[in-house]
């Protein structure tokens, strides 16, 4: 019995540690907040025709276009556009998940980066990648990669969406 109650009473240290851990944690969250406010990430594609610039969430900020970017085909520029912007983005995001890794991964044992570079790899049909910031120089694609998409969760009630007996055909 005296065996049952140590395990009890270190069980329940640990879980005491645990809940300090993360209210330190919480206390950060407003320097967290300011940090995510002011994400930005800059891209700009190997021969320099276009910058895109991406902040917090993803949002894209600005997109430049270098006087000689005109002089591409409109297929060749939109494709350089999409790429330039999907890489911004995506070192957006994953800057966000690096500054929420620090301010709770440890608390609660989560790898929000390893995550979001997972979904990404997942929507674009791509392997997972490193930050923007660890990889070098985007490259030029030939052609545009369209993005594989999980169909959503059917919800319950669409159990009817094609036999309702309220329909008039």
């Amino acid at each position: 019995m005296s065996a049952q109650l140590d395990e009890l009473i270190a069980q329940f240290e640990n879980f005491q540690a645990k809940v300090r851990q993360a209210e330190a944690g919480f206390s950060g969250v407003g320097d967290m907040q300011e940090r995510i406010a002011q994400v930005e990430n800059a891209v700009t594609s190997p021969d320099g025709a276009v910058t895109v610039v991406a902040g917090a969430g993803g949002t894209v900020t600005d997109i430049r276009l270098a006087a000689g970017a005109t002089r591409l085909g409109s297929a060749q520029l939109s494709t350089l556009i999409m790429s330039t912007l999907r890489q911004a983005v995506a070192g957006a995001v994953q800057q966000q998940a690096g500054i929420v890794d620090d301010a709770f991964g440890d608390a609660f044992g989560v790898n929000t980066s390893e995550q979001v570079r997972q979904a990404q790899a997942e929507a674009w049909g791509t392997e997972a990648e490193e930050p923007a910031s660890e990889q070098p120089a985007p490259q030029q694609t030939a052609q545009r990669a369209t993005p594989r998409r999980r169909p959503g969760p059917r919800d319950d009630d669409d159990y009817f969406e094609d036999n309702s007996i309220l329909r008039r055909d």
